[in-house]
């Protein structure tokens, strides 16, 4: 069973900074390609970034430069560095993780990140 611990999100102002964390457990980790979504209020869920066990990254473009998603396998933990947050970064971030081998993507609890003034 594949289970998720996310920590990190909160209340930031404009401008601010957050690192989201989440530990993986029930899953090869080093096999797995980790990742982060969002999904704001009355919108669909969409891709933050991506990192495979080899540490190549893939963001989307509205974070590119302002997010940092790494990892550290021996701690089975992905982590989410954002600076420069906006209003518009404002959602219920969600960690997962997608099997290499069976292609099979399981998916945080979610922690939520308001930016707000």
């Amino acid at each position: 069973q594949v289970q998720f611990v996310e920590s990190g999100g909160g209340l930031v102002q404009p401008g601010g900074s957050l690192r989201l964390s989440c530990a993986a457990s029930g899953i090869i980790f080093s096999n797995a390609v980790m990742g982060w979504y969002r999904q704001a209020p009355g919108k669909e869920r969409e891709l933050v970034a991506t990192i495979t066990n080899g540490g190549s990254t893939n963001y989307a473009d509205s974070v590119k430069g302002r997010f940092t998603i790494s990892r550290d396998n021996a701690e089975h933990t992905v982590y989410l560095q954002m600076n420069s947050l906006k209003p518009e970064d404002t959602a219920v971030y969600y960690c997962t993780a997608e099997s290499t081998r069976t292609k099979r993507k399981y998916w945080g609890q979610g922690t939520q990140v308001t930016v707000s003034s």
